[in-house]
């Protein structure tokens, strides 16, 4: 019997709650061949459905709308659930816009349109976004939430002139422009926002569902409609009488900084420092190195403990004296009502020198904070969730940025994360760990270092580090990229003009060399053989005595839906099929990784001071002993890699720990037209 059948039948017996889940089923489960019974499914979930139910019947009447069932009964229905409850609260926001435009003189047009003359209607969705509907073409069309926090256009691509911005209709949006484009007071110079849109009854239309009053207050925004885009830019001097240039250039306050720019460490020996090099000294960005994330908390703290002790303005700058801090930045954050702790990493970037050295003190825009926290390891976690096929994929470190008031506090935020082919990245992070064991041991023997550490899995480490797949919901990363380290070192131009577009930055000279601190980089010195700038030899190493092939092919198989969706080709797993018995043959042929997991381990052996029972053991049992530490450690590891395989094996379906499905990071793509070379397979 069919899911419609049940359901008409327990809809017939009284059964409201089965007959809703079947009703659900029939919908999910529709190949639209039966409009009519998709239409009584959504009109039963609407009248009796719970929850969310309602957004299951809103979705499908505007379906069945567009494809022309029932046109005449569904509006009346969409009129009747959805726009008349709403109807008072959307003229409302109308009448308020217009009233506060009627008074603003930065707009020269006002004859608003009456609200049921609008070209669009808006019917509520939920708290935040609707759906337009167009009379004239009778069609709905796709969700809008103008509140959504992503940034779409490139504003700050050029700022020789003022910010000129095209039918923009996200609140998000606007309210962006108002934060980051500085007061003409502040800069010197004729510096509003330009608002240019090509209908004038299109912008009507829109303002039901917008609240203009926080953008108006401080009069930044100039409103063209039309053949109005002609007075771009406007002589203020001139119209209105007021002379910017008379106004003395002021530094970018602390709570001026209201955009985030988070660099994703993925990985180890991904390519973090090569695009940190690349965006270091960009006359827009707060920038520095990767700053250990532990480290920068303890520093907030640190700020924090000592505004707290602070009984005085004076007492303030005695305080912070020793730390070359500013004493007009000490006043300024002193005199912060409540200062966040956004607030003070802020403060702890204007207040380095280093990080603000590449800012235009002139410039149009507040710089935006370029922020990379780093951590040690990244160790990521599997758990099969029972019944369901999926696994619950947990990280350490991350759960870390999410949470941290210092990151969430800024209002916007734009994501990116370098990707470097898996091998290759695997293979250098082996050899970086060889080469830092082998520093740390002889620091250990000189009495530099306590401690010093081993080499762990870094191929399941690896593996298992999923972090490009990301929870869309998550505010973090509602706006994010990956870029592929190959496209920047091969394609330079065209990668990082397309880096710039979605950063909202504009491509400037600093983008075309590498710099730490405004100085050209030759690569990192203490690691000998590392390529400079944008050197693609990098690109093209397989580093062969750091992994050999069975490594590498048991990679690529269980990454390969990554390497699908980011445009790898495969150059190690053969395409055959993958069971329990070859995986853990190739587990059995990963001598490379575990001579060197050895090595470590003996290399530790051989300096560290073990504390045996029996000291008077011979030195024969000693060895033996270690080899007996070692050995279990291995079968201890080789067991791990069985067991999260026998997981992998099962799919490769990713869902974080409320049960939300993982999806991967959209890919930047170059800009075409500046393709120097192909891209990268």
């Amino acid at each position: 019997m069919r899911a419609l059948d049940i359901a008409r039948r327990l809809a017939q017996l009284g059964e409201t709650e089965q007959a809703g889940q079947a009703y659900y089923l029939a919908l999910h489960g529709s190949d639209g061949s039966d409009p009519g019974g998709e239409l009584e499914a959504a009109l039963y979930l609407l009248r009796f459905g719970g929850g969310d139910d309602y957004k299951v019947s809103y979705t499908v009447f505007c379906r069945l709308y567009n494809s022309g069932f029932c046109k005449e009964d569904i509006l009346q229905i969409m009129n009747e659930a959805f726009y008349a409850p709403n109807l008072k609260q959307l003229q409302g926001r109308y009448r308020k816009n217009c009233a506060l435009l009627e008074k603003y003189p930065y707009i020269f047009r006002k004859d608003f349109l009456k609200f049921e003359n609008l070209p669009i209607r808006f019917y509520p969705f939920d708290d935040s976004s609707y759906t337009p509907y167009y009379p004239r073409e009778e069609r709905f069309g796709d969700y809008i939430d103008p509140s959504e926090p992503v940034i779409r256009h490139h504003f700050f691509k050029d700022l020789e002139k003022p910010v000129l911005a095209q039918d923009i209709f996200s609140q998000y949006e606007l309210e962006y422009l108002r934060d980051n484009v500085r007061r003409s007071e502040d800069v010197g110079r004729e510096n509003h926002i330009y608002l240019h849109y090509s209908s004038f009854a299109q912008f009507c239309a829109w303002l039901p569902c917008l609240n203009l009053k926080p953008l108006l207050e401080e009069k930044k925004v100039v409103f063209l409609f039309e053949e109005e885009g002609e007075l771009y830019p406007i002589d203020f001097k001139k119209r209105f009488h007021l002379d910017y240039s008379t106004c003395p250039l002021k530094p970018p306050a602390i709570r001026e900084v209201s955009r985030l720019i988070w660099h994703v460490q993925l990985s180890g020996h991904n390519g973090g420092d090569f695009f940190n090099e690349v965006l270091d000294y960009h006359p827009n960005l707060l920038t520095l190195p990767s700053v250990m994330m532990e480290n920068m908390q303890e520093n907030v703290d640190i700020v924090r403990r000592a505004l707290g002790t602070a009984e005085s303005l004076g007492h303030a700058l005695r305080l912070f004296q020793d730390t070359d801090s500013p004493p007009q930045l000490v006043e300024e954050l002193y005199r912060i009502k409540n200062p966040t702790d956004k607030d003070l990493l802020v403060f702890l970037y204007l207040r380095d020198g280093r990080a603000a050295a590449g800012l235009d003190g002139a410039s149009r825009i507040a710089p935006a904070l370029f922020f990379q926290p780093h951590f040690g390891n990244i160790i990521c976690t599997l758990e099969r969730e029972e019944g369901t096929g999926r696994t619950v994929l947990s990280g350490s470190g991350y759960d870390d940025i999410l949470q941290s008031p210092m990151v969430k506090g800024f209002p916007y935020v734009k994501t990116f994360a370098p990707l470097r082919r898996f091998t290759t990245s695997y293979a250098a992070t082996v050899r970086f760990v060889y080469y830092m064991t082998s520093v740390e041991i002889e620091k250990y023997i000189k009495g530099e270092r306590e401690n010093p550490t081993v080499m762990s899995d870094l191929l399941f480490e690896r593996i298992l580090n999923r972090t490009f797949m990301v929870d869309p919901e998550e505010r973090l990363y509602k706006d994010s990229v990956m870029v592929r380290f190959e496209d920047g070192k091969l394609n330079p131009k065209a990668t990082f003009t397309a880096l710039a577009a979605f950063l909202d930055l504009p491509y400037t000279e600093s983008m075309t060399y590498c710099s730490e601190y405004g100085e050209h980089q030759d690569g990192l010195a203490f690691m000998p053989g590392n390529a400079a700038g944008f050197d693609p030899v990098t690109v093209y190493r397989t580093y062969d005595e750091f992994a050999n092939d069975n490594e590498r092919c048991f990679l690529e198989y269980f990454l390969r839906d990554a390497y699908q969706f980011y445009g790898y080709e495969f150059h190690y797993y053969d395409g055959k099929p993958m069971d329990l018995e070859r995986a853990k043959a190739l587990i059995g042929g990963f001598d490379t990784v575990d001579g060197y997991m050895r090595w470590s381990w003996e290399m530790l052996f051989g300096v560290l001071k073990m504390e045996i029972v029996n000291e008077s053991a011979a030195p024969e049992e000693v060895e033996a002993l270690k080899r007996q530490m070692v050995d279990a450690h291995m079968q201890t590891t080789a067991k791990n890699r069985i067991r999260n395989t026998e997981v992998l094996l099962q799919g490769l379906q990713f869902i974080n720990r409320r049960g939300q499905p993982l999806h991967m990071m959209p890919m930047l793509q170059p800009d075409p037209a500046l393709l120097e070379q192909p891209l990268y397979h």
